[in-house]
């Protein structure tokens, strides 16, 4: 394993030369690199989705270089190398873990309660002073609108039921309709997809996991409709188009209307 590690950070360091490196690696930075980053993030979740090994692999290695970049960055401007951020990452999983590691005992059903507690300390230690510190903004605003619900959740700031969200959600769909200039309607469509999260949250369930179930069935009826209409969906009127929507809603999946992609 050391050696195969030692390896990517030979090449990288090789890429990086000044003199016979790359030209578009020697040209990357923190931030030229970070879109890269998320989409092998994305990619290595899409692999895991595909429940495919070989494509789990591949993807894992393009995230690890990833990091290993940023790492080399970082070195070369004197920061800190990869065996630094290694070390971090050893120090903060064996600080978390005191049962495990160390000689704390963890009482049952404690564990979630020390796990929260040891990260607000590692947040205080950093200079934390709100609940809400440390909820990374570069987030999908979607992820990000539930960690920040779950975070003022714990300070018992949420509603005790679903009633609550619910009757949020038809106030910010009225304050949507009302609202006139543009800057006021992003306003309250923010709200509303907040609110939306909230009551989702409310019924135990992950709004992320939910809206790609939703994004995922739509994308599949949407296709079953452009085969239903021989490649002419986008000449059929509203009523045309609703009612193949409605056929496929029926049917529920493409086989069953002996579709052939």
């Amino acid at each position: 394993m050391a050696d195969a590690i030692h390896r990517l950070l030979a090449i990288m360091a090789t890429l990086r030369d000044p003199e016979r490196g790359c030209d578009w690696d020697k040209a990357q930075t923190h931030a030229s690199i970070v879109p890269h980053t998320i989409e092998e993030a994305y990619e290595v979740a899409e692999a895991v989705e595909n429940g495919d090994p070989e494509e789990l692999r591949q993807e894992l290695g393009d995230l690890l270089f990833q990091t290993v970049f940023q790492a080399r960055i970082a070195e070369e401007a004197g920061k800190f190398d990869f065996s630094a951020v290694a070390n971090a990452i050893s120090d903060k999983l064996e600080a978390r873990h005191p049962h495990i590691f160390g000689d704390e005992d963890m009482p049952g059903g404690m564990k979630e309660e020390r796990w929260e507690a040891i990260k607000a300390a590692e947040r205080a230690e950093k200079g934390a002073n709100s609940a809400l510190d440390g909820v990374a903004r570069a987030l999908p605003a979607l992820i990000r609108a539930e960690k920040l619900q779950k975070r003022a959740a714990r300070t018992g700031f949420d509603w005790p039921d679903p009633a609550g969200p619910k009757a949020k959600v038809l106030e910010e769909m009225a304050e949507l309709e009302a609202a006139n200039t543009l800057a006021e309607q992003l306003d309250e469509a923010g709200d509303l997809l907040f609110a939306a999260v909230n009551l989702v949250r409310a019924y135990g369930l992950n709004a992320e996991e939910a809206l790609k179930r939703a994004n995922a069935k739509f994308e599949t009826r949407f296709q079953a409709m452009e085969l239903l209409a021989n490649g002419k969906f986008d000449t059929l009127d509203l009523d045309e188009q609703e009612r193949l929507w409605q056929q496929v809603k029926t049917a529920e999946r493409p086989q069953e209307l002996n579709l052939k992609r």
